[in-house]
């Protein structure tokens, strides 16, 4: 059985619901276990165990947010060369942009040799005042559907040998 190994960070609640709805569309793959583990707890050892990844950050002054940038920091050396060719896929909770943390996970991706399985998800949730960027947020429905869609179609990459 291959594993989907699912790291995300999230201060407001955006991040983690993205996270899950995409846990739940790999979980309809039978042939796939999905770990889904907070930036700040996952490590080398989880991510050498996995076979595929997927990556979600909120965007935090035009980049991933500061925990995802310790868990790559924490993990690259010991996964460098150790896990080339594996499927990975990113999905952003920004709000307003989102294509700058894309691109920096994009680029430790690239270091580390993975394959991108699907374009990026990014959820823009207009949040541009203190108080909505601090809040509490909310994915619609619709959005989540979009995350749940990705982690359904990369876990079924993985499960057919595609990834």
């Amino acid at each position: 059985m291959k594993t989907l190994l699912i790291v995300y960070h999230t201060m407001t609640g955006g991040a983690r619901q993205m996270a899950h709805a995409a846990a739940r569309g790999a979980a309809q793959e039978p042939g796939v276990h999905t770990r889904v583990m907070q930036a700040r707890e996952a490590g080398p050892d989880d991510v050498l165990q996995a076979h595929g990844y997927m990556f979600v950050t909120p965007e935090n002054l035009a980049s991933m947010s500061g925990i995802m940038k310790d868990f790559f920091d924490r993990t690259y050396y010991a996964a460098l060369d150790r896990v080339a060719g594996r499927a990975y896929a990113t999905l952003v909770c920004a709000g307003s942009d989102g294509e700058n943390a894309v691109r920096q996970i994009d680029r430790i991706c690239t270091g580390w040799r993975l394959r991108k399985a699907a374009e990026p998800v990014i959820v823009c949730t207009h949040a541009q005042t203190p108080e909505k960027i601090l809040a509490l947020k909310t994915i619609p429905p619709q959005e989540l559907q979009r995350c749940e869609d990705t982690g359904a179609a990369l876990a079924a990459g993985m499960a057919l040998g595609i990834f």
